[in-house]
């Protein structure tokens, strides 16, 4: 077996941490990942290692970014929380208060947080194909979602929206934000640039250049590696058929490992296509804790809440738990301190990203391998599990970590 090497920063008490990332390579089929933690604004994990580009043989550097998939989302409900505490949005509002044109077909009703929260039966895009010009057009796109009829009564069931959600939240952003700006703004101006933080949502004509990782997609003896699979999910999308599969196809973005290309890093899909670090990620969700970013102390509080108890998912086709935006931590998805309070989205492919308002940690994983599970990764789980394990975190004063690189 090829030895892989990993470096960055662990402090002292973490070193478990870095055990269970070497580990992934050496068990768990990992060909390039990084991890971070931040113990409140301190970074106590950062560590990176691998390929960024197995096909050329192309090292994974300390900058060196990637797709977070889903992960997006949990950045995305930042953005709402940033609103919401400068009272330019309110949870309990219906979101035609903002957009009116979204009381169309059966809507007047549903609230901010029943939107957000999917419980609104908009995971599928009828009537439309939306092509990615289209998604260029955000005018045009708000037409187009502003039409669709729920599947359900909204509020009496639950099921993940994949793509959908994030065009929704970014034309209730852009209604909401006095200046009309789009979440992809507002992540650059309010979050990212204050933080000096490496995430956008999407990239320019240059893609990042050659940090930008190579997406592989886990297929053949590489599925040996794979732990989690939900196959009710897996299976009918495979087939090409069944709600998850119709929730991911319209807008049709192709494979996952062609996230990297052009025309899809171009449009704004702000539940979809966020880049960047897991330090940045990490560093965004620490900011969300300690106050850095512009959220008020009760939206705060409000996001660490236990939230509603888990629910059946029409979608995902399995018990999970959604609150103000983000997925929380629950007994199928456990992620964090046992209180389940816990805040943050997993990405397709592994990646994952949260905050844990109990220990005031926070925690991003962002991989270039893809796998196969949409609820935790092996991979990200057993980093997660090395911080938040038992004795896993260090008690007494936050100390600083020290550059290190293991074999």
């Amino acid at each position: 077996m090829t030895e892989t090497m990993t470096h960055g920063a662990v402090a002292p008490g973490y070193g478990r941490v870095a055990d269970a990332f070497r580990r992934n390579f050496e068990r768990h089929g990992e060909i390039g990942a990084a991890v971070a933690v931040f113990d409140g604004d301190t970074p106590v994990v950062d560590l990176w290692g691998g390929w960024r580009d197995p096909v050329r043989r192309l090292p994974w550097e300390r900058d060196t970014i990637a797709p977070v998939f889903s992960s997006t989302k949990g950045v995305a409900a930042l953005v709402l929380a940033i609103l919401v505490s400068r009272g330019q949005l309110d949870y309990d509002e219906p979101v035609a208060r903002y957009w009116p044109e979204f009381a169309a077909r059966g809507k007047g009703e549903v609230t901010v947080r029943q939107l957000i929260d999917h419980q609104v039966g908009l995971h599928i895009l009828r009537d439309t194909r939306m092509t990615l010009a289209e998604l260029r057009d955000l005018d045009r796109v708000a037409g187009i979602l502003a039409a669709q009829r729920p599947a359900w009564t909204p509020g009496t069931r639950q099921g993940y929206h994949p793509v959908s959600i994030g065009l929704f939240i970014n034309e209730l952003v852009r209604r909401a934000d006095p200046a009309g700006r789009s979440i992809r703004q507002v992540i650059a101006e309010d979050i990212a640039g204050p933080l000096g933080v490496d995430f956008t949502l999407g990239l320019g004509a240059d893609l990042g250049g050659d940090r930008m990782v190579h997406l592989t997609r886990t297929q053949g003896l590489a599925l040996r590696h794979e732990r989690n699979i939900a196959w009710n999910q897996a299976i009918p999308a495979l087939l090409r058929r069944g709600q998850l599969f119709r929730a991911l196809a319209v807008p049709d973005l192709g494979m996952p490992e062609d996230f990297v290309r052009p025309e899809i890093m171009s449009v704004e899909l702000p539940g979809s296509n966020g880049v960047g670090s897991a330090r940045a990620l990490a560093r965004i969700y620490a900011a969300g804790l300690t106050g850095e970013l512009p959220i008020a102390d009760e939206v705060r509080a409000r996001i660490g809440d236990p939230g509603p108890v888990p629910a059946p998912d029409a979608v995902l086709k399995t018990t999970t738990r959604f609150h103000l935006g983000f997925r929380k931590s629950c007994p199928t998805f456990p992620f964090g301190s046992p209180d389940h309070r816990a805040y943050g989205t997993p990405g397709m492919g592994g990646s994952l990203g949260f905050a844990d308002p109990e220990t005031g940690l926070s925690f991003a994983y962002v991989p270039n391998r893809l796998g196969l599970t949409l609820n935790g990764d092996i991979r990200c789980l057993r980093l997660a599990h090395a911080v938040f394990g038992k004795s896993a975190r260090p008690s007494g004063a936050r100390r600083e970590p020290q550059r290190v690189a293991l074999r």
